[in-house]
């Protein structure tokens, strides 16, 4: 499971999602990349069985690139516990997705696959996605590949 290393604070606020994402909104390695529609928390086990998901479609014929980590802590309080005594224990850790953020690109031997695969690993997460692809730089400004 996706986890940091080491921490500086245990426990964070919860925070907000609200906004479009200005950094990672774009298909920057791969061909086809899968964006956010919606803000979301994403564990590490739902990333991971995204990426099963595509690797197993693929059967290893491609490149997969993961650009969310999951570095924010969320404590749940045990259960059948009363109100108060302090912040519950330490439980999973997520990664804040806001919308437009591009979350799996992909790179693979043809269209149809990558864009299959991308479907199959957008089931296994918890907010709605869209298929996007790569924007080439021209002179004359951007372009579609």
């Amino acid at each position: 499971m996706l986890m940091p290393k080491r921490v500086k604070r245990r426990t964070q606020h919860r925070g907000r999602m609200t906004g479009r994402a200005t950094r990672g909104n774009f298909v920057a390695y791969g061909d086809y990349g899968l964006q956010a529609t919606e803000p979301c928390w994403m564990t590490g086990n739902q990333i991971e069985a995204a990426r099963v998901a595509m690797n197993r479609y693929m059967k290893r014929g491609g490149k997969v690139w993961i650009k969310v980590f999951p570095d924010k802590p969320v404590s749940k309080k045990a259960a059948e516990t009363r109100m108060g005594s302090g912040k519950g224990n330490l439980d999973h850790y997520v990664a804040v997705v806001q919308r437009d953020r591009v979350l799996f690109e992909i790179q693979g031997p043809s269209e149809e696959i990558c864009m299959e695969a991308l479907r199959l690993a957008s089931h296994k997460l918890p907010c709605k996605t869209k298929v996007i692809r790569k924007v080439v730089e021209v002179e004359g400004g951007a372009e579609n590949e």
